[in-house]
C-alpha cells in the first residue's frame, strides 16, 4: 500500500498564534514514520468565507470557489492531524467553519489531535471528537495534549520559549500511540474506501 498522505491542520489564524510550533514538531514526528508523508495544512492559506452555502455539500455542490478548493484539498488526505487551540473550552471558530465547508472529503478517515493550552486543549478535543463523529471520521483514542508546566515552557507566555524537544519526555510516548493509531486506522479505511470506489465502479 502507498504511503497514508496525512494533513496537520492548523486551526488558529490569529497572527500571534502558537500553533504553528507544534504543527512543525508533530510533521517531523509524522514523517519518520516510513507509513507516512505528513503535510502542513494552514487554514490563512484557504480564505474560507464563513460557511453560506445552501447545503454542505452531502446534498449539492459547493457553489464559492474557496469552499470548492477547500473541498479539493482535504480530499487529497487520507486522515489529519489537528492542531488544536482551546478557545473558551471549544475549538477555534476557523476550524469549526472550515470542517463545516466540506463533508464527503472527511468521510471515512481517520484523525489524531494535537492540543495546546492549560488544560492541553482537552475540552476542545472532546468536542472536536463529536463533531468528527458526525463527519463519519475515525478519532484516536491517544491525542498530544500540550498543557500546564509544558505549555508554559514552549510557549512565549511563559517566557521560557524553549523548544519543543525539552517536553518530548512528556508528551512523546502520547505521540507515538496517536501515529501507530493513525496508521492502522488509515491503511484500514484507505483499502475500505478502495473497495468501495472499485464496487461502485463496478455497478455503472
Amino acid at each position: 500500500m502507498s504511503k497514508l498522505k496525512i494533513g496537520v491542520v492548523i486551526s488558529s489564524t490569529r497572527p500571534t498564534r502558537f500553533g504553528e510550533v507544534p504543527a512543525k514538531w508533530i510533521v517531523d514526528k509524522a514523517n519518520e514514520r516510513p507509513e507516512i508523508q505528513a503535510e502542513i495544512v494552514d487554514l490563512r492559506d484557504f480564505d474560507l468565507p464563513f460557511f453560506d452555502e445552501m447545503a454542505s455539500n452531502l446534498w449539492m455542490p459547493s457553489s464559492n470557489e474557496k469552499a470548492v478548493a477547500w473541498q479539493k484539498k482535504v480530499g487529497e488526505f487520507d486522515g489529519f492531524i489537528f492542531v488544536v487551540a482551546e478557545y473558551n473550552r471549544s475549538i477555534t471558530g476557523a476550524l469549526k467553519n472550515a470542517l463545516d465547508q466540506a463533508y464527503n472529503e472527511w468521510n471515512k478517515k481517520p484523525f489524531g489531535i494535537v492540543g495546546y493550552g492549560t488544560v492541553g486543549a482537552a475540552r476542545a478535543a472532546e468536542h472536536l471528537r463529536g463533531i468528527g463523529v458526525e463527519l463519519q471520521m475515525v478519532s484516536t483514542r491517544s491525542a498530544v495534549h500540550i498543557g500546564g508546566a509544558d505549555f508554559f515552557a514552549v510557549h512565549p507566555l511563559g517566557q521560557q520559549n524553549k523548544p519543543m524537544s525539552e517536553i518530548e519526555g512528556s508528551i512523546g510516548s502520547s505521540a507515538k500511540d496517536m501515529l501507530d493509531q493513525i496508521i492502522w486506522w488509515g491503511q484500514a479505511t484507505k483499502a475500505a474506501r478502495a473497495d468501495d470506489a472499485a464496487a461502485a465502479k463496478a455497478a455503472e
